[in-house]
């Protein structure tokens, strides 16, 4: 039996964290990125939207033994810090146990950091400069160009993964060749990023331990904390005018140029605005990118397997696309620990069904919970009634710890919850609240809260939906 080599095509932090699983199971990887060494050019502002590591994307990393490198490029975020229309504000904490908080971090220094971990890990071969042109999935030959020569190669590959991200030119190929179908739901609004500098001496403008969300039902502006002190921030705004909206609704269209942009922000985010002194320059530099939800069956085709945004890109509004990602390395790699290291490319690949199988319905269902969530950031948290769910939840959960989690805390706080289990749970939670909440008036006040939450009623309901 001959020892297999993994090819990852891909060096993004999917294909990176996936390499150094795979490496420290004793495999030869390799690892392949279209790219020049990002860690040795300038991070490319507005491109890209600032990453949330949560719980599911922790443990991975803990198991690459690379978290340690990581975290002095984290900043913790204890909660959401709504700026409401008109000026007011509120803190709406994540939740309520110690270490339930998510950590902001910069794509590209969370992406050098784990380059610098492959480089230094024995068994790992990294190229950069090698654009996957395509894939040749029955005679197990993958097509690239060198970008520093224009060469083209063609070479005999014993295992393929794919974590070359939502635009996968490896998916591309599958699709084209018949070996798999791809679906893309485009989302009705687009976004665009702005830095918010750091003060002096690297202070931070806003509360630095907050996701900072300006809610305007149809559209909003979010900013993350970085470890310098700056804010990136990005605007979330229909494209196009959408249907049944009000004449001079917001959108991108009618947007004509910076000036009508910053009119924009003067009435809806003054606050942010006089943040940005630069902002007419940020508007015209930065590109308007674009959202969809994207899906792909099968995700593998013989040695051949599709991994992260390659096979199941969401939106990025509950902050799991990477940790998602990180979930599928996770999985994989354990997969792949019944076998010794020297395995074939045909017993690695054995695994792949069982890898899909495994992650479909969970990568479904975090699909559909980040296009809820984009609804509740830009618009329910300014309904009436909102805060008072949100408390009667937390109410709930320290009545019946263990049966009632709010599922935004299974998502973010809960890895060993899988997020086909949240999104049925909370489900049935939401029916719960409704009829909680509807066999009477409002609960007056925290002891109301906590009177309805300790009722038989509550413990009756929890009981009849089985939780």
């Amino acid at each position: 039996m001959s020892r297999a080599v993994i090819s990852i095509v891909g060096a993004g932090p999917v294909g990176c964290l996936l390499a150094l699983l795979l490496a420290r199971q004793g495999r030869a990887v390799r690892l392949l990125e279209r790219r020049p060494d990002p860690r040795l050019s300038q991070d490319e502002r507005g491109r890209s939207i600032n990453l949330a590591l949560a719980a599911r994307g922790i443990g991975p990393l803990r198991a690459a033994g690379v978290l340690a490198l990581v975290q002095p490029q984290l900043v913790e975020m204890r909660g959401r810090a709504l700026h409401e229309p008109g000026g007011g504000g509120r803190f709406l904490p994540y939740g309520q146990h110690a270490g339930e908080v998510i950590h902001a971090i910069e794509r590209s220094r969370l992406n050098n950091v784990l380059l610098d971990a492959v480089a230094a890990q024995p068994g790992v071969t990294l190229q950069f400069g090698a654009r996957c042109l395509g894939v040749d999935v029955d005679a197990r030959r993958l097509r690239w160009r060198d970008e520093a020569s224009g060469q083209v190669r063609e070479e005999r590959y014993d295992v393929l993964a794919g974590t070359d991200g939502a635009g996968s030119a490896l998916r591309g190929s599958l699709v084209a060749a018949g070996h798999a179908s791809a679906s893309e739901e485009p989302l009705a609004h687009d976004y665009r990023e702005f830095v918010v500098p750091a003060g002096a001496g690297g202070s931070y403008a806003l509360e630095p331990h907050a996701l900072h969300i300006w809610p305007r039902g149809d559209y909003m502006l979010i900013a993350l904390p970085n470890p310098d002190g700056s804010f990136t921030a990005t605007l979330f705004l229909a494209r196009e005018p959408l249907p049944g909206a009000a004449d001079d609704a917001p959108c991108f269209a009618r947007l004509a140029d910076a000036a009508a942009a910053r009119a924009l922000f003067g009435a809806q985010f003054p606050d942010a605005l006089a943040l940005m002194p630069d902002f007419e320059a940020q508007w015209s530099s930065h590109p308007q990118s674009r959202l969809a939800t994207l899906r792909c069956w099968p995700w593998h085709q013989r040695e051949l397997l599709l991994v992260g945004d390659a096979a199941h890109a969401i939106v990025p509004f509950h902050g799991q696309g990477m940790n998602c990602g990180f979930e599928d390395c996770a999985v994989l790699a354990d997969l792949l620990a019944a076998l010794p290291a020297d395995a074939s490319g045909a017993s690695i690949a054995a695994t792949f069904p069982d890898f899909e199988r495994a992650r479909r319905p969970n990568t479904d269902a975090i699909a559909a919970m980040a296009i809820e969530n984009y609804e509740e950031m830009r618009a329910r948290v300014l309904a009436p009634g909102y805060a008072l769910r949100r408390q009667l939840a937390t109410r709930l959960e320290r009545a019946f710890p263990g049966c009632f989690i709010p599922r935004y805390s299974m998502v973010m706080f809960h890895a060993e919850i899988p997020y086909a289990e949240a999104l049925r749970r909370g489900a049935l939670q939401e029916s719960l609240l409704d009829a909680l909440l509807a066999a009477g008036e409002p609960p007056d006040g925290e002891a109301g809260l906590a009177a309805l939450a300790d009722s038989p009623a509550a413990a009756q309901l929890l009981a009849d939906a089985g939780l």
